[in-house]
């Protein structure tokens, strides 16, 4: 950031602040100049932008000028001159500024896959898999974020044994909207060998506004190579944000009639928002054939998934680890494979 006006610097060092960002601040041209080529993001405030104009500095990207709403054309002949990306008027254009601010803190946008996992019914076993979707994908090596959509659901965070752990849950958020740090959001969040968890806590809080999970979801998606959701069976509007911000929504459900005919009730709904649904069925016995609820539900099929009986005992005691070698594991690797852009089996890119 460079720029002679006090008050303009105030504006500058509290938007920055707001996103997180802890600038490099240049009160003068000499200084501005030396580092003109050293961060991602240049601020130049309009006091420095005609002299800066006249030194005819090289272009480089992600240069922005700031002036005020009283400033006239030549705010923008000045940004033309030095090559500015952006022109801010202050303060009607704060939210502007405070976005490129979190873009230059985040890094490139990143193209993260963001899964949605629902139960066709209820006690599918969708918080399960999704758990261990972001458990396997985070020992694959992806930067991976588990978040917890279902206030009304058992808590991904007693299965992972986290609970206790310091660290912010969703009714901390309740006030987020428009841009959201990444990185902060990481930080602030309680983490299992690296893989970051939102979810709930003890408290009454069972809302979350539209704007809180768009924002939330937004920044995790510039965190993370994988982002997995676990949604729950209702629609609302805040629910239906995290399916439409989704690379695909794997839809759990049990291979048997009554989960069937329930799970054919929601999949209409489900694909009216989310663009890429998946089946992925639980094996029941006695039960259905897998590609025939498949076939019903007229979904393709992403994989199967098998029982394993000592999997809720585990579950109850907060000893979620699965083992190379059980169904939930197979199931799991089955769907990161789908989606690993890396992997010989990956579906075609989304993006």
């Amino acid at each position: 950031m460079a720029t002679t006006n006090e008050g303009l610097l105030d504006d500058l060092l509290r938007l920055a602040a707001a996103a997180s960002v802890t600038p490099h601040v240049e009160p003068d041209l000499h200084g501005l100049r030396r580092n003109w080529h050293a961060c991602s993001l240049v601020v130049v405030g309009r006091d420095l932008a005609e002299p800066l104009a006249r030194a005819q500095p090289a272009h480089r990207p992600g240069v922005v000028v700031v002036g005020s709403a009283v400033d006239g054309d030549d705010l923008y002949r000045c940004a033309f001159d030095i090559g500015a990306d952006v022109v801010c008027r202050l303060p009607d254009e704060e939210p502007l500024l405070a976005g490129k601010l979190a873009d230059a803190l985040d890094g490139a946008d990143r193209a993260a896959v963001t899964l949605a996992f629902v139960g066709g019914c209820g006690g599918a076993g969708s918080t399960t898999l999704a758990a261990a979707v972001a458990v396997l994908g985070n020992r694959r090596g992806f930067r991976t974020m588990l978040i917890d959509g279902d206030p009304l659901g058992g808590g991904i965070e007693l299965a992972l044994g986290i609970e206790r752990d310091p660290g912010d849950r969703w009714p901390k958020l309740l006030n987020a909207s428009g841009r959201v740090s990444a990185a902060a959001l990481r930080s602030a969040l309680p983490s299992v060998d690296g893989l970051a968890v939102l979810s709930w806590d003890q408290s009454d809080v069972t809302v979350l506004p539209p704007d809180t999970m768009s924002s939330v979801i937004g920044a995790a998606q510039r965190s993370a190579d994988l982002v997995v959701l676990d949604l729950p069976r209702r629609a609302d509007p805040t629910v239906e944000e995290g399916f439409i911000r989704s690379t695909a929504t794997l839809l759990v459900v049990p291979c048997d009639v009554r989960s069937v005919a329930a799970a054919k009730r929601l999949s209409g709904p489900l694909r009216s928002v989310a663009g890429d649904v998946r089946l992925v069925a639980r094996e029941s016995r006695p039960g259905l054939a897998p590609t025939d609820v498949a076939s019903h539900l007229s979904l393709p099929l992403a994989t199967k998934l098998g029982l394993d009986p000592k999997l809720p005992t585990a579950m109850d005691e907060g000893r979620f680890a699965p083992t190379r070698r059980s169904p939930l594991t197979r199931a799991a690797t089955n769907i990161l494979n789908l989606f690993d852009r890396d992997h010989p089996d990956a579906a075609p890119s989304p993006f």
